[in-house]
């Protein structure tokens, strides 16, 4: 079985692929759109992407892809704790440019100010191609935000560690495939959760509300509401919700209504969610 994820080794991605398929052959892909089109493609049979931060928010890179281009569905997710290190080729060397993804940086931009108010910050396609690049670039004055993998993976030094600015920080990533996987026993089985993509029709006044009626009055709860442009025209929006799969039978009859009041649905997924055990214990 093939396993795709955002790469390269050391980044985030991997080591959620490698806690799910510790025994699956897996491959790195560069970007999160590449994972997802090697999945579309039959390269992979399963692709690991990350789809929220608890602190950033939502990847928007794999959700508008599902939305406007692709018919996967999520079949399992991991809900896992982001720690983010200093990495640098040498310590104690002057620092002029930290390399890391945009959501890396944006989580470790109130470090940086207090200790290193003047350092430039570049975007990289993940933590782990940044720390790869300070890797091969061990004369010059830069550093990566990377995971603490990342440090082993390519021989770097942690100048700083934990230096995410909240403590309580967690990603979300999703297990895109045809089928639900059998999941390592190193995670820990949770929630049941369904994502849907809402589109509204433009005649119907209170379509949203009307729309989200219909899951509060059977008493499905909502754990997440957002909304992004459609990108056919400004202020055209599609709304992505998160529900508690605990009444299928109920959620099949909302379909349904939502139907009947014009709204298009579609599935981005129903899943498991997992969390990482630790020492037998969930780690949350």
């Amino acid at each position: 079985m093939l396993v795709g994820y955002l790469g390269p080794k050391g980044s985030f991605t991997h080591d959620v692929a490698t806690h799910s398929f510790p025994t699956s052959e897996r491959i790195a892909y560069r970007t999160i759109t590449d994972v997802i089109k090697a999945y579309e493609n039959q390269e992979i049979d399963f692709a690991v992407v990350p789809v929220e931060n608890s602190i950033e928010g939502s990847v928007h890179e794999t959700l508008d892809y599902l939305f406007h281009q692709g018919t996967i569905q999520a079949v399992a997710e991991v809900v896992y704790p982001i720690k983010q290190q200093l990495l640098v080729a040498k310590k104690d060397r002057l620092i002029r440019t930290v390399y890391s993804h945009p959501q890396a940086l944006a989580q470790g931009k109130a470090f940086l100010r207090a200790h290193y108010p003047n350092v430039a910050m570049e975007m990289t396609a993940s933590t782990a191609y940044a720390a790869r690049y300070v890797a091969e670039h061990p004369d010059l004055e830069i550093a990566a935000i990377a995971p603490l993998a990342a440090a082993s993976e390519y021989g770097l030094e942690v100048q700083a560690k934990d230096i995410q600015e909240i403590e309580d920080n967690y990603t979300r990533f999703w297990i895109l495939g045809a089928k639900e996987p059998a999941i390592s026993e190193t995670l820990s089985p949770a929630l049941q959760k369904v994502s849907l993509a809402l589109t509204l029709p433009s005649n119907l006044a209170g379509a949203l509300y009307k729309g989200l009626s219909t899951f509060a009055w059977r008493g499905i709860n909502l754990t997440k509401i957002e909304s992004r442009p459609l990108k056919t025209a400004l202020g055209e929006y599609f709304f992505i919700i998160d529900l508690l799969n605990e009444a299928p039978d109920l959620l099949q009859f909302a379909y349904q209504e939502l139907d009947s009041l014009g709204i298009q649905t579609k599935v981005l997924g129903q899943y498991q969610v997992y969390t990482l055990k630790e020492n037998g214990m969930e780690k949350r």
